[in-house]
């Protein structure tokens, strides 16, 4: 395999990131100096997947916590928040990015000191964040890897691979260690309209990995799953409320639907922190809706009669009852969800 990417990295002050509209055509990275550039680059999908968004937006918070500028303690925070709140709205499915930007607001109210010992704190731990995503990654990969089968498909849908987090991925990290186990798995990869990350991203990412992977339009899924060719179902999530429902790239809810009705496993592979303990179901998460020229138009060309009107939610709620466990860094979760999600929010509140 080739050597792993790395989506988010943090050099002398700035934030490198890998400009995923670039790709497949161009392995480009961008170089920002503002927090306002990440809270841009978080908007228009440069960085995108909740892990790496989250792990971006800390990163903006050091940022921007090295050039405020208050006379006081109590100032910088309130200049500190206004920060937060911004980089908050840049996307607000994603719970990550608020509980990332949420954490180091706590921190910095926490810590005693002068505004320069909350600056060095701030940074560290951003800093810090980027290992404890890989980290985090991985054991969520061994513990996923083993629902997999010794040979045979797996589906995937959208891209939760290295280029969804800092690096190794959520479901992309559960076929890379399965891989490394020596299963032999060939995965499905799921175009993913309007915006083709599972074209432009996860089949790049694969190829490029050496895994095995055959590229399907959307609405080939149900045909594949009839046929037997898959033997479970691994996404990403971007919001997992506290009953099991799960928000995740508009066609996952679809997906499951097809995988329960020819009784497919389909897992969901995400953080403790994508986990909302706060929302009591999926009604309650916030839906992004983007802008109609992503299905009015491919590569700048319109292809839709002038005119009519576009519903474009970028994401979906998938119901707790279609998941067969969600894969986690603590170990795979499995119904009866009230029993087994009960305990995350202890595991939340220790993790930030």
């Amino acid at each position: 395999m080739s050597e792993l990417l790395q989506t988010v990295e943090w050099e002398a002050g700035r934030v490198r990131l890998i400009d995923q509209n670039a790709l497949p055509a161009e392995l480009k990275y961008v170089e920002l100096e503002d927090w306002r550039q990440c809270a841009e680059a978080i908007s228009t999908m440069v960085v995108r997947g909740a892990p790496a968004i989250g792990c971006t937006a800390a990163l903006a918070m050091a940022m921007a916590a090295r050039m405020l500028i208050a006379t006081d303690r109590t100032l910088f925070l309130q200049r500190l928040e206004t920060v937060a709140s911004a980089l908050k709205a840049a996307r607000p499915t994603a719970v990550n990015l608020a509980w990332a930007v949420d954490r180091l607001m706590r921190l910095a109210t926490e810590t005693q000191g002068t505004t320069a010992d909350l600056k060095e704190v701030i940074q560290e731990t951003a800093v810090a964040m980027l290992q404890e995503d890989v980290e985090i990654n991985r054991r969520m990969g061994r513990f996923g890897a083993d629902l997999l089968p010794e040979q045979g498909g797996v589906l995937t849908h959208c891209n939760a691979g290295a280029l969804a987090t800092v690096g190794y991925g959520t479901a992309l990290g559960v076929i890379r260690a399965a891989k490394e186990q020596g299963k032999q798995i060939e995965v499905f990869a799921d175009e993913t309209r309007p915006r083709l990350q599972g074209m432009k991203l996860t089949a790049w990412e694969l190829i490029r990995e050496g895994i095995k992977v055959t590229l399907i339009a959307d609405n080939m899924a149900a045909a594949l799953l009839q046929q037997g060719k898959v033997q479970c179902v691994v996404v990403g999530a971007d919001r997992i409320a506290a009953n099991g429902d799960t928000a995740n790239k508009i066609g996952t809810c679809a997906l499951a639907i097809v995988a329960s009705h020819y009784h497919v496993p389909f897992y969901v592979a995400a953080p403790v922190s994508t986990f909302d303990m706060n929302l009591p179901n999926g009604s309650g998460i916030p839906i992004e809706e983007r802008n109609p020229e992503e299905i009015t138009h491919i590569a700048g060309e319109r292809i839709a009669p002038v005119g009519v009107q576009v519903w474009n939610p970028a994401f979906d709620v998938t119901p707790a009852c279609l998941i067969s466990g969600f894969i986690t860094e603590q170990g795979v979760l499995k119904p009866p969800w009230p029993d087994s999600l009960a305990s995350l929010q202890t595991r939340n509140s220790a993790a930030t």
